[in-house]
């Protein structure tokens, strides 16, 4: 099946009062894409395109800055914010049985100046359960209350931090729209996932915000199995993407093949996670995606902006059923666990 495309503007960001019989038709359009492949196409959101353009006009400045600047913003030089900052290519490997993927990404965990972030957690679990050397993150986790984050000066590239803010706090509010819709669907009340939520943008919620850029490839470099971006599924509740124009990223369906997810234009692309999967039981589900390499004669780069969401570290997920088909989990917990499994055992 294609990914359906849901006109939201009934509930659009700026409109307080829906009428019952467009809301009831945006419930149902959702039930059906969330339940039968895991992402949907949202039209009139009401974060307008050139929102979009914007941040990734000043995401591809930051990109094309020189090395040595960039990495001034290197995540691994932000002990107490690990997973805000810079992240060059093939650092990463989304799917560890793949080489690092083809692509460098810029990190935002909060709008927050001086917090202790859930990732700072994260990485001192992952230390201390692995007996990696990572001591100086532990010792910096444990005894430095300030945990500042490295942001390049408007001397380096104005209006940088303020677009990434602002672009931040604009998905904070689309995602809470849409997580009392994903309420209604399952006769909750609508606040229901908001309020595990409610520490967005703050300490002690892991949502992130990351702008990505896949540079152009050259074929005879790429490494046997590389692709732009290995498979995978999301850990948290829910995920906002935003697309530029190339191709390449590609979801599994509920047969096991991977279908083109092409950009539309004016469309915000949602999925479902992996700890959404959990709460509804199994309800609402996670699928596996990834970014392939484009085809040997397209030399374009490509784009792309996520928005990561989770619950808030201390929220309890319980099957929302009261089915208990899953055991009640701590998010912090459940996202230490699936971070380990992904990064904790590599060397």
């Amino acid at each position: 099946m294609k990914i359906p495309v849901v006109d939201f503007g009934a509930y659009r960001l700026g409109r307080e009062e829906v009428p019952d019989d467009k809301l009831g038709t945006i419930i149902k359009e959702m039930n059906k894409a969330f339940t039968e492949i895991g992402f949907v196409y949202l039209e009139n959101t009401g974060i307008e395109p050139e929102e979009v353009k914007s941040i990734l006009d000043i995401s591809k400045t930051f990109f094309f800055l020189p090395e040595d600047i960039k990495k001034q913003f290197n995540r691994s030089n932000q002990p107490s914010v690990p997973n805000h900052g810079w992240a060059p290519a093939e650092t990463e490997s989304l799917n560890p049985l793949r080489p690092g993927d083809l692509k460098e990404s810029f990190n935002i965990v909060s709008i927050q100046p001086d917090i202790v972030t859930t990732l700072s957690y994260y990485f001192t679990y992952v230390a201390i359960v692995s007996f990696r050397r990572n001591l100086f993150y532990i010792f910096m986790h444990l005894f430095f209350t300030e945990h500042q984050q490295m942001w390049p000066s408007e001397e380096v590239l104005a209006g940088f931090r303020r677009i990434m803010e602002s672009f931040f706090t604009r998905c904070e509010q689309l995602s809470l729209r849409i997580l009392r819709v994903m309420a209604l669907i399952l006769g909750l009340d609508s606040d229901y996932f908001v309020n595990a939520h409610k520490r967005m943008n703050r300490d002690k919620n892991a949502t992130t915000l990351r702008t990505l850029y896949y540079p152009p490839v050259d074929m005879s470099s790429v490494k046997e199995g590389q692709i732009r971006c290995g498979e995978h599924s999301d850990y948290g509740t829910i995920t906002l993407v935003f697309q530029s124009s190339e191709g390449g990223l590609e979801v599994m369906n509920r047969s096991g093949e991977y279908i083109s997810v092409p950009h539309i234009p004016g469309t915000i692309l949602i999925n479902i996670a992996d700890l959404m999967q959990r709460w509804t039981s199994d309800y609402f589900v996670s699928a596996k995606h990834r970014v392939l390499l484009p085809p040997a004669e397209d030399k374009n780069p490509r784009q792309s902006v996520a928005f990561f969401v989770d619950p808030d570290d201390d929220a309890i997920i319980s099957c929302c059923d009261n089915s208990n088909k899953y055991p009640p989990i701590k998010t912090l917990d459940y996202i230490n666990e699936r971070f380990f499994v992904s990064y904790g055992k590599q060397d």
